[in-house]
């Protein structure tokens, strides 16, 4: 009998199995007592700061750091539950003199990985397999696989428009997606349900968004959190927070999805989109594909719609949003880099008018 096919996928470790960044953190600041403590926030970009939490980089020429690395909490299941969907690799980039330690590390907490699927480089690009699961976006960004996905951390916070996940289930989900194994693929909105929309930055879904309100009984508008300025048009679908209480209210888990976008958050409260939903009404949410797939995740009627437009279009949109020279630069990076959520979601709407794309959506979905 011929063999399945299985999907390949190749794991990044720091910070993806094994504390790296966290871990280096706890030990500054057990040794020098910084008060207040360094957080993971401080470390908002890769590489080294030029700011007081640059001492992490201490302990990384340390042998012991690499040997104790503790696995990150729900790791091993992840591994495990991934190793039934597709064939798992290691890609992992670290010292040469410390490479023994790593792969001692892996065989001994993943004991699911062979051997033989152990690659230890910086060259990830090299690698040839469908999926690539790293919270470094520069090996997101450089990779040749079919589907790069980042791991969201704090310091891959400038990242757009790639694939994203905020943890293990989601990312699991996303796998599901990608393999078209999943069992549930709603066709239509059972009411009540969640309606996102998904596209580039100038796709107009914010406006599509607003007919789609005006123009149905059933469909309540999901107001979500941001620490950006995003302009007049946006103003009724986001609350603006400022940064501190933005990571406040993540770290106490009263957002239950979050993304990055061109260095500005965005998130949601469970409690607001199951109030919605309580009262018999279905979600419609403006998110991108990381906060997506937090739904898919926790909810089981959920439609992704993925809204396409002109890529000339697009550019133009962006240059003439108020936003600041380096989010424009970030977005119109990220434009060829969304036709890969494209591929995902669960129907793509071509652009033509704001009324015309919103009764294509109405109809599409069978929403009233």
């Amino acid at each position: 009998m011929a063999k399945r096919f299985r999907m390949s996928t190749a794991l990044d470790v720091d910070d993806l199995l094994l504390e790296c960044i966290p871990y280096a953190i706890k030990l500054a600041n057990e040794k020098y007592k910084f008060d207040p403590p360094i957080t993971i926030h401080e470390v908002n970009k890769w590489g080294k700061l030029n700011n007081r939490a640059d001492i992490i980089f201490e302990f990384f020429k340390d042998p012991e750091f690499f040997r104790n690395q503790p696995v990150i909490k729900g790791a091993k299941e992840f591994v495990r539950k991934l190793s039934e969907i597709t064939e798992v690799y290691i890609a992992t980039s670290i010292y040469p003199q410390f490479m023994g330690i790593r792969a001692e590390k892996i065989l001994k907490e993943f004991p699911e990985i062979p051997e033989s699927h152990i690659y230890m480089g910086s060259s990830k690009e090299l690698l040839n397999v469908d999926i690539l699961f790293d919270d470094g976006m520069h090996n997101v960004f450089k990779s040749n696989a079919a589907y790069p996905i980042l791991m969201r951390r704090p310091w891959n916070q400038n990242a757009t428009g790639m694939l994203a996940v905020n943890n293990y289930d989601e990312f699991l989900k996303l796998v599901e997606v990608i393999t078209k194994s999943y069992s549930f693929r709603a066709t239509k909105l059972e009411n009540p349900g969640i309606v996102v929309l998904i596209g580039p930055s100038g796709a107009s879904k914010t406006e599509v968004a607003e007919e789609l309100i005006k123009t149905t009984n059933s469909l309540e508008k999901l107001v979500s959190y941001t620490t950006g300025n995003l302009g007049f048009k946006a103003s009724g679908w986001y609350k603006n927070v400022k940064k501190e209480k933005f990571n406040s209210m993540l770290d106490s888990g009263e957002l239950f999805e979050s993304t990055m976008y061109a260095g500005i958050g965005y998130g949601s409260r469970k409690e607001d989109i199951d109030e919605i939903l309580n009262k018999n009404k279905s979600v419609l949410a403006i998110m991108d594909i990381c906060g997506a797939m937090s739904l898919k995740t926790n909810y089981k009627n959920v439609i992704t719609v993925y809204i396409k437009k002109d890529k000339r279009t697009l550019l133009s949109e962006i240059l003439d949003k108020d936003i600041t020279n380096e989010e424009k630069v970030s977005r119109i990076i990220s434009v060829d880099d969304e036709r890969r959520n494209a591929e995902i979601c669960d129907y793509e709407i071509d652009f033509t008018t704001v009324e015309e794309t919103s009764l294509n959506i109405k109809k599409l979905l069978q929403i009233i």
